[in-house]
């Protein structure tokens, strides 16, 4: 369970229990339920982590929506896009062992993630990591009712494949950023988990 968990979720349950005292009994039932929802969508649970260093795994999970090759600062790669849907698991964490080069947060729109403008104009935080293998660079993007994209590392802090590293509120979208010699390992419509599906491998 991720810590926000708790300041998000048990004003509803309280305030939902106390609905009970004079009877109100609909409105009780609808914020305890609202509780314990948000209770699940905090939830981190245990993950398989490979520990081949060849591997890349998805920073998130979700379904793959999206594959292409494009141009990431004059540079050419492979970006695979993520969907979350408001009942996938909304942490995320490193594709690859290695240091966090930057975290850039960038304002912006909140158009629904699974549109391609919401690559570029969303709100989002863009992690640049530098690996042994390679540069890797993924965003946490913001969707339609996701309103905050949360980052829990810094520049120059390194971190392991699998680790956590931030969290995305209710609904949104990853994007990664793969250098060239990486071979995508996953295809458009499969479903991934978090730190356990391989995404890619290096070449």
């Amino acid at each position: 369970m991720v810590k926000d968990a708790y300041k998000f979720a048990l004003p509803p349950l309280l305030v939902g229990a106390l609905c009970f005292i004079p009877g109100w009994k609909w409105p009780g039932g609808l914020l305890i339920f609202l509780g314990l929802f948000v209770f699940y969508f905090f939830r981190n649970p245990q993950r398989q982590i490979p520990t081949d260093p060849q591997l890349i795994v998805s920073p998130a999970d979700g379904h793959i929506v999206e594959i292409v090759d494009e141009m990431l600062d004059s540079v050419m790669g492979h970006r695979v896009t993520i969907f979350l849907a408001v009942w996938d698991v909304h942490v995320q964490r490193a594709p690859a062992a290695g240091r966090i080069a930057d975290v850039v947060y960038r304002p912006g729109k909140f158009y629904a993630a699974f549109r391609a403008a919401a690559s570029v104009e969303n709100e989002q935080n863009i992690i640049y990591l530098h690996t042994t293998r390679g540069n890797i660079v993924f965003k946490q993007i913001a969707g339609a009712i996701a309103r905050r994209v949360i980052c829990w590392k810094e520049e120059g802090e390194t971190v392991a494949l699998g680790e956590l590293i931030g969290l995305i509120r209710f609904g949104s979208r990853v994007d990664v950023w793969l250098p060239l010699n990486t071979a995508v390992a996953v295809k458009r419509g499969e479903k991934v988990k978090g730190g356990e599906s391989v995404l890619a491998r290096w070449n």
